[in-house]
């Protein structure tokens, strides 16, 4: 994602934005009407650490998670295959803008976000960061990693 300035990603106690953004097949969804609390997972199909995320997320899917790309339709569709992805995706346009994007102040990808049901973010993290992973394990029920599995610290995204 490109910008003419460095955003300042939203931090944890921050009110989560709303915004209106297509799924792959068209549909629109809004923040206001996804169930609570929700997983926002920001990417774009070319990064290569959210290529080394997005199977860990896969893992712990469960409702109330969303992917949001970065791309059109049919990388993102492809990316979905490719990496055995499942979770509900939705589309933050480069021709509108990048809206959900520049909302939450990103500047890299991947970038996660928990919405608590008040709509406050509760957990925010960029790239891949094993602790931040292993949290979303904790509140999801699901472990990311398998036994024995190695797995870095952190990849900057």
């Amino acid at each position: 994602m490109a910008s003419k300035k460095q955003n300042k990603m939203l931090a944890e106690g921050a009110k989560a934005p709303d915004f209106e953004l297509e799924d792959l097949s068209g549909v629109s969804q809004t923040l206001s009407s996804m169930r609570r609390p929700a997983l926002l997972a920001f990417f774009k199909v070319s990064c290569p650490t959210c290529q080394y995320t997005f199977p860990f997320l896969q893992r712990m899917y469960r409702d109330g998670m969303y992917a949001i790309s970065q791309d059109d339709a049919d990388s993102t569709g492809e990316f979905n295959r490719e990496f055995g992805i499942t979770i509900p995706t939705l589309l933050d346009k480069e021709e509108e803008g990048y809206p959900a994007s520049n909302a939450y102040g990103l500047s890299h990808v991947p970038s996660l976000f928990w919405v608590e049901p008040d709509g406050r973010i509760s957990l925010a993290f960029t790239g891949f960061d094993k602790k931040g992973m292993e949290e979303l394990g904790r509140r999801l029920g699901a472990e990311p990693f398998e036994p024995g599995e190695y797995v870095p610290e952190w990849k900057s995204g």
